[in-house]
């Protein structure tokens, strides 16, 4: 408690320093007005020959016409609008029915359409698929299932309301993850798995990883002098969101990325010295006993963590892959190093948070044997 209860003043008060104020909206050249409606009719014609729009677009997959949409909110809310069937690669397939969102167009030729189908609207089909999700862990959790969510809601409040508008404000992008990470740890932890000495172990041992796997990605990320901008989203943020550190969003990236993996460890650790600690055990064999067993999760939450990564950039790693560059070029590339940072920093604090938290739940433990 001499560690925690600072702790949480601390995180406390950093809260109220760093608290960001509005965060001033900026032109980015994709805000135009929306609208929402439905899809009551399609009309479809042959496509035009040599139409620069369906040159990657398979014949099989080619649809030309139009489609007349209701719009029930937004700009024309009440209007039957026509409009173009979306072409290319990519656009949405329409059909008689389908809630669709459009694009207001402005300064369009007389005669022309004012109005353009961008995507299908997915909130109730999503709403739905969150319901499911939280019917699921609720009927197995029970009580903790639903804490569990709970837990969730907090995390997004947090980096919804603090994390994203703290760094969008020009703050540390360091500074404020560390302090959102520490307001989640405390919040979730406690709130999921209750106020005891097992969440208090768990706590102490998510810090003290977060805290070295902070100081690795900052010395490694100046190490391999990365800029943090190594996709074309990243780019885009730079010319829009020109106060943003790039460098440091790299490392609150790497830091919130492993808040997620280090709790599970963590407290799978607590949790376990303090069901051996019922046998007859010395306190150098329940520590023994207890990585052997954490050994086991990390090597699984270590592919975890990779697999993440990899999944999340599939289909960029597929587009450099095809080019003609050599693999070590790739490899030493700006996008590839920093997830080549990221995943081996996040390893390090996850590997080194089983012994460190294992040694502080078995200094705790109320051990039933002796030794």
């Amino acid at each position: 408690m001499a560690i925690l209860i600072p702790a949480m003043v601390a995180t406390f008060v950093a809260l109220i320093v760093l608290w960001p104020g509005s965060v001033p909206k900026q032109q980015t050249g994709g805000d135009q007005e929306r609208s929402f409606g439905e899809v009551t009719r399609i009309v479809e014609e042959p496509c035009a020959e040599n139409d620069p729009a369906l040159a990657d677009t398979p014949a099989a997959k080619r649809r030309c016409g139009t489609a007349n949409v209701k719009i029930d909110e937004g700009t024309g809310s009440g209007q039957t609008v026509t409009v173009e069937l979306p072409l290319g690669s990519g656009a949405p397939v329409l059909a008689v029915g389908d809630d669709v969102v459009l694009i207001h167009l402005t300064d369009v030729p007389a005669g022309e359409p004012e109005f353009t189908v961008t995507d299908h609207q997915r909130g109730k089909p999503l709403v739905w698929l969150l319901a499911l999700a939280a019917a699921v862990i609720i009927a197995f959790g029970r009580w903790r299932g639903l804490t569990a969510i709970a837990g969730l809601a907090v995390s997004f409040a947090v980096l919804l309301v603090f994390v994203i508008p703290g760094i969008l404000t020009g703050g540390s992008p360091l500074l404020v993850a560390v302090v959102g990470s520490s307001a989640i740890m405390f919040a979730v932890l406690y709130l999921t798995h209750g106020v005891n000495v097992h969440t208090s172990v768990a706590i102490l041992g998510t810090l003290a990883s977060l805290v070295l796997t902070g100081l690795l990605g900052a010395a490694f990320t100046a190490f391999t002098q990365l800029t943090g901008i190594g996709d074309e989203q990243s780019a885009f943020l730079a010319v829009f969101q020109s106060n943003v550190d790039m460098r440091g969003l790299l490392l609150a990236g790497i830091i919130i990325g492993s808040l997620g993996v280090l709790d599970d460890v963590t407290v799978t650790q607590a949790m376990t010295v303090a069901e051996m600690a019922q046998s007859p055990l010395s306190r150098l064999q329940l520590y023994r006993s207890a990585t052997r067993i954490g050994r086991a999760h990390v090597a699984s939450a270590v592919n975890t963590i990779v697999l993440a990564y990899a999944g999340a950039s599939l289909p960029l790693l597929l587009l450099i892959s095809a080019g003609n560059q050599p693999i070590g070029e790739l490899l030493t590339s700006q996008f590839l190093a920093q997830e080549i940072v990221r995943s081996a920093v996040g390893t390090i604090g996850l590997v080194a948070s089983v012994p460190i938290t294992t040694a502080l739940a078995v200094l705790v433990a109320d051990r039933k044997g002796s030794g």
